[in-house]
C-alpha cells in the first residue's frame, strides 16, 4: 500500500479487531504459473500468541496457491467508501476514499484431516451463533466429515502486516463532522460502518 504516515495502523490489537469484524478474507500467492487469488472466512485464534488465522480452501485450491511453499498475503478489508468534496469546505473539489485495510503476511501452515475437521466446526459455530436456531456440523457429524474431505484446513501465523486506517486524519475537526453527518444519513454514498469508523478513530486522537 501507498506509504502515508498519517494513515498507518501500527497496533496490533485494532487489526484483531479487523479481522475479528471482517472475516471475509482474500488469499493471494505468487505461485510458479503465477499471481492467485481466492476468497475465503477467516477466524481469529483469539488465545494466539501475536496474530494467527485458521480457514480452509476447497481443493483444488490448496495446489493453485501452492499453500506451505512460500508466503502469501491476506487482505482483510474494513468499511470503505467515497468521501464527497460537498461535505468539506465550499472551495473544495477534489474527493477521496475512505477505508481501513489490513494486509497480512505468513506462510500457511496445512492442518492434520482432524484438525481441519474441528476448525470447520469451529468456523460454523462462530458464524452461526447469532441465529436464532444454531446449525452444528455436529447435527451428522458422518456427512459433515465426508464433506470436510474436500476441503483443506490452514493456520496462518501472521509474520509482519501493513495496514492503513484513512478516515480523513487531514480534516478539521468541523469537516470529520460533516463527513460522519453525511455517512450517517440517506444519501447516495451513506454507510453507517464506515461512520463509526470514523467517529472511533476521532474520539481516540
Amino acid at each position: 500500500m501507498r506509504y502515508t504516515p498519517d494513515y498507518i495502523l501500527t497496533d496490533e490489537n485494532e487489526v484483531k479487531r479487523l479481522i475479528r469484524e471482517n472475516p471475509w478474507a482474500t488469499i493471494v500467492s505468487n505461485t510458479a504459473k503465477g499471481l492467485v487469488a481466492s476468497h475465503y472466512p477467516v477466524v481469529l485464534e483469539e488465545d494466539a500468541d501475536g496474530i494467527s488465522i485458521v480457514s480452509h480452501v476447497g481443493r483444488p485450491d490448496e495446489r493453485n496457491h501452492e499453500l506451505g511453499q512460500h508466503e502469501v498475503l491476506v487482505i482483510i478489508q474494513g468499511p470503505h467508501g467515497y468521501v464527497s468534496p460537498a461535505w468539506y469546505d465550499n472551495d473544495s473539489f477534489v474527493p477521496t476514499w475512505n477505508h481501513v485495510t489490513a494486509h497480512l503476511y505468513s506462510t500457511p501452515e496445512i492442518l492434520s484431516e482432524e484438525e481441519n475437521f474441528r476448525v470447520l466446526g469451529e468456523l460454523v459455530d462462530h458464524f452461526e451463533k447469532r441465529m436464532p436456531e444454531p446449525v452444528s456440523l455436529q447435527l451428522d457429524e458422518t456427512a459433515a466429515r465426508h464433506i470436510a474431505t474436500g476441503t483443506v484446513g490452514i493456520r496462518m501465523r501472521i509474520t509482519r502486516f501493513d495496514a492503513r486506517l484513512k478516515l480523513s486524519q487531514n480534516k478539521s475537526p468541523e469537516v470529520v463532522e460533516r463527513i460522519i453527518d453525511a455517512l450517517e444519513g440517506d444519501g447516495p454514498y451513506s454507510s453507517q460502518p464506515l461512520a463509526d469508523e470514523m467517529r472511533r478513530a476521532h474520539e481516540a486522537e
